[in-house]
């Protein structure tokens, strides 16, 4: 864990950060490819969007110890793009999204991006996941992915008979090529020793299943990254540009610009958790997404959020300042630029091995059992926005999951349960409430209430309830002094909710009760 975030740049602090971005890139050039590969991209717009993540997202993020880059996140989304509008209009999906993060940063939005049930968030992942599992599976043995998740699912019984050289192709050496890189992924993360933790398992496998690949002179479907860099940019054209008024353009740019923000920030927050340095400043980093992805989308690149596999990195290597992030960029420009016949010596089923790999680690089962400590609820929200991400499309599955969450709340704060007890020899009645008293409930206590024989003693039980509103509270009274009326007398049973209330205020620092949990005046 990182000590401290400092801006004086000493020798330490210089040396530190320069070895911490080594780390970063070794782990994001192999990913920054992979990404780009899955989004049905040329590795080069991969590159490209790491190199600005790191060069100019570094220089001006809200938070220093984030790395920005392509993300796996948002491969699906681009895919989907690639399909149906082609690869040129990325540009222009990205300019959209880009201009509206920026926009969102300027107005302070920053923190409402980040009120989304976290069921939603991590069911939205988990999908994601999925579809990249099942398509890049496909790519692991030489092949094409299917349109959608579904189509890739159904097709994976057929995939796995790919695997058996029955048909005279190559695409069982591409899987031996793929399961190798995964293997030593795995074993590398199991069994690496401590002097070499800071070796990432992605380049680990990319190095041995490329050599794997070379020593056996497997004929299958190498990397291709352009002679220049310049000339693998994807600008948009003026006929793209015309996408501007595409409704369908224009909604790609807001969803793009929604989950890039939800992910980011989403990342920021765990990078804060890892280390005790300066904060993120969430419209700030907001704003230099916005101008990244604008960037991004006029070299025609593909979008960037903020990555947690390569922010953990950074700061599990020692990084404490952003000089990590923003040199990062430039190991990446040196390679493309100095070193591409490397490169192009990488097989595409041993990148899209990675992804199989990060697909399955996105579907996190520790995170499932997490969220069912919450209940049944916070599972039902997490599996339906899932499952509209891989059955339907991104949208919709967090739509569905915002919804389920939204109608979640309003029961909670809609729900009362009364229990009745009543003692014809004392003549008195108890009433238990548990859940949420509100307006909503006034129908359902007033008929509680009221059930109440005239000059009856009635005790209201509240030590159980989460919320009561000042509706609620002034039918209480109105309803005291009805009964008083027939002989009758009304005791609410207040001391225990007000000492719940009193610890919690103490343990907030705070010197008051609320005024909603004190009996109003009969």
């Amino acid at each position: 864990m990182s000590s401290a975030t400092s801006d004086s740049l000493t020798p330490a602090v210089v040396g530190r950060d320069f070895l911490a971005s080594i780390v970063v890139f070794l782990v994001a050039l192999p990913l920054c490819m992979g990404v780009a590969i899955a989004s049905g991209a040329p590795p080069a717009l991969g590159l490209i969007t790491g190199i600005v993540g790191g060069l100019v997202v570094g220089t001006i993020a809200g938070s220093p110890l984030q790395v920005s880059g392509p993300a796996a996140g948002m491969a699906v989304l681009v895919f989907q793009l690639v399909q149906e509008h082609g690869l040129i209009m990325l540009g222009v999906v990205g300019l959209i999204a880009g201009a509206l993060q920026l926009l969102a940063g300027v107005f302070k939005l920053g923190q409402w991006f980040r009120a989304i049930s976290p069921s939603v968030i991590h069911g939205m992942l988990a999908g994601i996941g999925v579809l990249i599992f099942v398509s890049q599976l496909h790519v692991m043995l030489d092949d094409a992915p299917r349109s959608n998740g579904l189509e890739n699912i159904a097709a994976i019984p057929e995939a796995v008979m790919k695997i058996f050289p029955m048909d005279g192709s190559v695409h069982h050496l591409a899987a031996m090529a793929g399961i190798v890189t995964i293997v030593s992924i795995v074993l590398w993360n199991q069994f690496r020793p401590k002097g070499l933790a800071l070796i990432p398992g992605p380049l680990l496998g990319v190095i041995i299943g490329t050599i794997f690949a070379i020593a056996f002179a497997l004929p299958i479907t190498l990397v291709e990254l352009p002679a220049t860099l310049a000339s693998g940019l994807n600008i948009p054209t003026g006929d793209a540009l015309a996408g501007f008024t595409n409704p369908d353009i224009l909604t790609l740019g807001l969803v793009f610009a929604f989950v890039a923000s939800a992910e980011t920030l989403l990342c920021a927050t765990a990078v804060d958790k890892m280390h005790i340095g300066t904060r993120t400043d969430y419209d700030k980093e907001l704003r230099a997404q916005g101008v990244g992805n604008m960037i991004c989308g006029g070299l025609g690149a593909l979008p960037m959020t903020g990555v947690i596999v390569r922010s953990a990195a950074n700061v599990e290597a020692g990084a404490t300042t952003r000089i990590s992030a923003i040199m990062h960029g430039g190991w990446l420009l040196l390679a493309v630029v100095a070193f591409p016949f490397v490169l192009n010596e990488i097989p595409t089923s041993v990148l899209a091995a990675i992804l199989v790999y990060t697909g399955y680690k996105l579907v996190n089962v520790a995170q499932i059992k997490k969220i069912a400590e919450f209940g049944r609820q916070e599972l039902v929200i997490y599996f339906a926005t899932l499952i509209g991400v891989v059955a339907i499309d991104l949208l919709t599955g967090v739509i569905l999951g915002f919804v389920l969450a939204t109608l979640k709340l309003v029961y909670t704060f809609s729900h009362l349960e009364i229990r009745r007890e009543s003692d014809t020899t004392l003549n008195r009645v108890d009433l238990w409430m548990k859940g949420s008293a509100t307006f909503f409930s006034i129908p359902q206590l007033s008929k509680a209430l009221e059930s109440s024989p005239f000059g009856s003693e009635v005790h209201v039980h509240v030590e159980n309830l989460d919320y009561i509103d000042h509706a609620c509270l002034e039918m209480l009274s109105s309803w005291e002094k009805l009964h008083q009326s027939t002989g009758g007398t009304l005791v609410v049973e207040w001391h225990e909710l007000v000492e719940r209330y009193n610890r919690r205020a103490e343990e907030s620092n705070k010197s008051e009760i609320p005024g909603l949990m004190t009996r109003p005046a009969a």
